[in-house]
């Protein structure tokens, strides 16, 4: 959390959340991030609300939801709370798909695990040589 009644420059926000300030233009630029204060000479300053926000918006991009769906659910929030169902849709869809990349890489990580396991006994076939692939009739490259 960020310090309530603090501004923060734009590399200070780079710092804390991770994403460059190119980026931070970017996302102010398509919608993502709005009302960001200036100072006379038009620095931006971020408040903790800001810093909070987009916060929230690493971590919905590090979970994969499209750039495009994070715009609109940034669109919905800044309309108020008679956007909570559809809120809720876009959060509920987004949360299958990451149920459904988490089932998939525990499906790899289970075969990694079944990988070392052999490796560790010594188990692990070795893949026919070339030349005896060849003798038995096949004839593709090993990579």
């Amino acid at each position: 959390m960020a310090d309530e009644g603090r501004e923060y420059t734009i590399s200070e926000v780079a710092a804390l959340t991770g994403l460059s300030p190119h980026t931070l233009r970017w996302y102010e630029r398509i919608g993502l991030i709005a009302f960001i204060g200036r100072e006379a000479n038009g620095r931006r300053r971020y408040t903790a609300h800001d810093l909070d926000w987009l916060l929230l918006l690493t971590k919905l991009r590090a979970t994969g939801m499209p750039v495009a769906d994070m715009v609109r659910y940034a669109e919905l929030v800044r309309r108020g709370a008679g956007t909570y169902p559809e809120r809720q849709r876009l959060l509920e869809e987004h949360r299958e798909r990451v149920l459904k990349a988490m089932r998939e890489q525990q499906e790899m990580l289970r075969l990694l695990d079944h990988k070392i396991e052999m490796c560790r006994r010594g188990t692990v076939p070795e893949p026919p040589r070339e030349e005896t692939a060849r003798a038995q009739g096949d004839a593709r490259p090993r990579a």
